[in-house]
């Protein structure tokens, strides 16, 4: 009689799944939504991609950020139209392989970085471990834009248009999302 109504302690193992798989899911979303709004900066509009990559790293850690990123990734190498550019540029597996393939294994790299070592940390810790993130991001994505571009104009392309506003965007993320984790904390999403 008591096994009937005791608690149930895989309750929360269980939830603990659902919370995880629900915050991928909304993040690959929210991934997808930032890779489409291209917001006026000089010398080239930007997306809110590497801003969305930094905040999901810091406010939710290597894994859960991981999860997200590789959501993403499966999502577009199935063909749905999730990366910047896409379907007008292509979509899936060719889009991938393309000019900015690089940058996205790059950016799964930043992620896990960052998720890492950023997590939980103040914004200062945080400033730092992604502003060193964008190392792979941007030498990961020269290095595969090489194979599309003349030599010369490799950085011209890939790096001169993009450092500055992903530098903004790195400054943005390490200042909102050491109060977004306490927000989601106290929320318990996290």
């Amino acid at each position: 009689m008591n096994t009937i109504f005791s608690t149930n302690t895989d309750v929360t193992p269980k939830s603990g799944v659902v919370r995880f798989l629900t915050i991928t899911v909304v993040g690959m979303m929210l991934l997808t939504i930032s890779a489409k709004m291209h917001v006026p900066f000089y010398p080239v509009p930007m997306t809110l991609q590497t801003l969305a990559v930094m905040a999901f790293a810091s406010m939710f850690g290597m894994r859960q950020a991981g999860a997200i990123f590789i959501g993403y990734l499966a999502m577009g190498a199935l063909g749905f139209p999730v990366f910047s550019g896409s379907p007008e540029r292509g979509i899936g597996i060719a889009y991938m392989m393309g000019p900015t393939g690089g940058f996205l294994v790059g950016m799964f790299v930043a992620t896990l970085f960052v998720g890492r070592f950023a997590y939980g940390k103040s914004s200062l810790v945080q400033l730092a471990v992604m502003a060193i993130s964008l190392v792979p991001v941007f030498g990961l994505g020269l290095a595969w834009l090489a194979n599309f571009v003349p030599a010369d104009k490799v950085l011209a392309y890939g790096f001169m248009p993009f450092i500055l506003g992903d530098i903004v965007k790195v400054g943005i993320a390490a200042l909102c999302a050491p109060l977004a984790f306490k927000l989601l904390r106290r929320a318990g999403l996290i």
